[in-house]
């Protein structure tokens, strides 16, 4: 298999675009409204003001991520009509449901409830306030919950009649709960958190490295930290239990990401090469004998089926598959190396002393979502060439316009974006640079030195008039 500039290629250059920036703007919302319940959760209990400042703070750039969400998320509707006329006649009947299931479920709580929390707290109180924040977390995962349904069952169908060449429901149930679901719903929820968490823990070390006495900071850096020393490993886990079940119903797929060309006993890990897919070969191989098959079978002398197993019009494209693939698994390491050090410093109680560590958390803000869309790179590229694994070709998906066309829509969506989504992540830099305080302003504060009621003393009241204090006083509110 290779790739030509033909229609087909451009309307996948197309999707592939302008789903590399959706995709980060749901997942940042997915995970920052359950940091935003756990904050408010945690306010509510303990009352601690540095509680309610840091999910100020972060209640502001939900919004604006939310916004930024729903704006590209409508682009990736329109594509289907668009430049997919043949998917969405095919395939139309399954996947029209489940995302409209998505609009009407989750779409709507979170846009129902997202006033609530923007505004709502000295309308509603603290207590229904952080109800409503509870819902739109809620419909954030639910979100997840659909869109992960729609794309397991394009990679594991089943559940489904072809009638006349389209795909009908026979089985909800079983369309829902497809075999790779419940793989993929976690995996991408934990991806979302461990996302959230590095780029957290990034602005908590930025403000700390200025200031180390910062409580907000402290806070931020803490919670990032504890996120990334428990997730991590439970990520891996749950990543080896998925390539399990990948190898199980996609094994093309799991022979392209390993650069494997055919069987061999105690299948070797190969760790870097170059997949070649004119001489179907992968070049300057290093391998590790065994490692492979104690991954990919759990036995010593296990074997999978390589890529010579498969046509050559039934092959991933390997090099994109395989690279991806290893920058993923490679940040993966170095979150949970993160999390490890992290434990390290609490014990020598240097934590937001250690200024090494604080420069490679900021180094490190954008690994989460770098290795999400390298995730969901080889989930896609690695499907190909079937947008129905198995079933329906990508070639016939695609709607009857010509390459002309397809490339300059492609063209002015590049030039929209970078205009439109580059003016908003210049927006959300600047909301994380400004540093947070005890009395961070945010659309759930209603009056200066109160919060929802609840009135400062002399020691509050010293702490939000500036972010420097002694230690033993940061502390306490951490």
């Amino acid at each position: 298999m290779s790739f030509s500039i033909d229609a087909v290629t451009l309307a996948r250059m197309q999707f592939g675009f302008t789903i590399a920036f959706h995709i980060i703007f749901p997942a940042m919302s997915i995970g920052l409204a359950s940091y935003l319940a756990v904050l408010e959760g945690a306010w509510l209990v303990t009352r601690k003001p540095v509680y309610l400042a840091v999910y100020r703070y972060w209640l502001t750039i939900f919004a604006v991520v939310f916004g930024i969400g729903v704006v590209s998320g409508l682009v990736m509707s329109y594509q289907f009509g668009t430049n997919w006329a043949g998917f969405a006649f095919r395939a139309g009947p399954i996947v029209g449901p489940l995302m409209a299931y998505e609009v009407l479920t989750a779409f709507f709580l979170e846009s129902g409830f997202l006033g609530v929390m923007l505004f709502g707290m000295k309308h509603v109180g603290p207590r229904l306030h952080f109800l409503a924040t509870l819902l739109v977390a809620l419909g954030t995962l639910m979100s997840a919950f659909w869109i992960l349904a729609v794309n397991s069952w394009m990679q594991t169908p089943q559940g489904y009649t072809i009638v006349d060449g389209r795909f009908f429901p026979a089985d909800w149930l079983r369309i829902i709960f497809n075999p790779s679901f419940p793989y993929r719903l976690v995996h991408m929820v934990l991806a979302t958190y461990l996302s959230v968490a590095l780029l957290v823990g990034a602005v908590g070390a930025w403000h700390l490295l200025r200031d180390s006495r910062n409580v907000c900071a402290r806070l931020m850096v803490s919670m990032a930290l504890w996120m990334a020393c428990i997730v991590a490993p439970i990520q891996m886990v749950v990543g080896d239990q998925h390539g399990i079940n990948t190898l199980k119903h996609q094994p093309a797929k799991i022979a392209a990401l390993e650069g494997d060309w055919v069987a061999r006993p105690g299948q070797p890990l190969i760790l870097f090469g170059f997949p070649n897919m004119r001489t179907e070969t992968t070049d300057y191989a290093l391998e590790v004998p065994h490692l492979g098959a104690l991954i990919l079978t759990h036995t010593w002398d296990g074997s999978i089926a390589g890529l010579k197993s498969f046509p050559p019009s039934e092959r991933p494209f390997s090099p994109v598959v395989f690279w991806a693939f290893r920058v993923m698994v490679g940040l993966g390491i170095l979150m949970a190396l993160l999390g490890l050090g992290s434990l390290v410093s609490r014990a020598r109680r240097t934590l937001y002393q250690a200024r090494w560590m604080h420069h490679i958390m900021v180094a490190m803000g954008p690994a989460g979502l770098i290795a999400l869309l390298c995730g969901w790179t080889v989930t896609e590229v690695g499907r190909q060439p079937y947008t129905v694994y198995g079933l329906l070709r990508t070639a016939d998906s695609v709607s009857p316009i010509a390459a002309p066309g397809v490339a300059v829509s492609l063209a002015s969506f590049g030039v929209v974006y970078a205009i439109v989504f580059g003016a908003a992540v210049v927006f959300l830099f600047r909301l994380m640079a400004a540093t947070p305080t005890l009395d961070t302003p945010g659309p759930a504060k209603d009056k200066p030195h109160r919060s929802a009621g609840i009135t400062p003393g002399p020691a509050q009241a010293q702490a939000g008039s500036s972010t420097a204090g002694s230690p033993t006083h940061d502390d306490r509110h951490v």
